[in-house]
């Protein structure tokens, strides 16, 4: 798990303006936090974090030299100018549930001999902080076409300590065969 460390940040110093200073203005909530904490990361730590960690990703915060387990509830973006606008995270608390999402990749889809269509990109789903996924790779080779790929073709769906928020049956993918007009 990685760990990323962060500072308290004034309630009187505006977003815009610790933006414009290299620094991207954020809060932690939730799990046994008496209240919600104000904090704020450099830039290019939170452009490093992002690289490798997305929603729903489980990782510890350092403030003031005490580690807090947490996951990335929510990204704030720009997506004109690709800039970090604010960063929303969850603390977790060992012994309770919490509702996560899964990112779906895809691996090897250039030996996909048929047209490939993802439908699903995240999965939904509720655990504790210690059966927590964060992304579930699917490797695409040897596919045939008329493929039907469903999240209970994925093992680690089938843990028991996850509770899907979807259907079982949902379809991650299908492949097709390449029509000719």
């Amino acid at each position: 798990m990685d760990i990323i460390t962060v500072e308290k940040r004034s309630v009187l110093t505006k977003a815009k303006q610790l933006r414009r200073n290299g620094i991207i203005p954020s809060v932690i909530y939730g799990g046994s936090l008496p209240e919600s904490l104000l904090v704020q990361i450099d830039k290019n730590a939170a452009k490093k974090l992002l690289r490798c960690k997305r929603e729903g990703s489980k990782m510890e915060i350092e403030l003031d030299s005490k580690l807090i387990p947490v996951q990335i509830k929510d990204i704030d973006s720009n997506i004109v100018n690709n800039e970090i606008l604010h960063i929303s995270f969850q603390a977790l608390e060992a012994d309770k549930r919490v509702n996560s999402k899964a990112q779906i990749i895809l691996e090897n889809t250039d030996k996909v001999v048929g047209v490939l269509e993802q439908l699903l990109f995240e999965v939904p789903y509720s655990a504790l902080p210690s059966d927590m996924i964060d992304t579930v790779v699917v490797d695409l080779e040897g596919l045939a076409v008329g493929k039907v790929l469903t999240l209970e073709d994925i093992p680690v769906f089938k843990n028991e300590n996850i509770d899907l928020q979807v259907s079982a049956d949902s379809m991650i993918l299908k492949i097709t065969d390449r029509k000719s007009s």
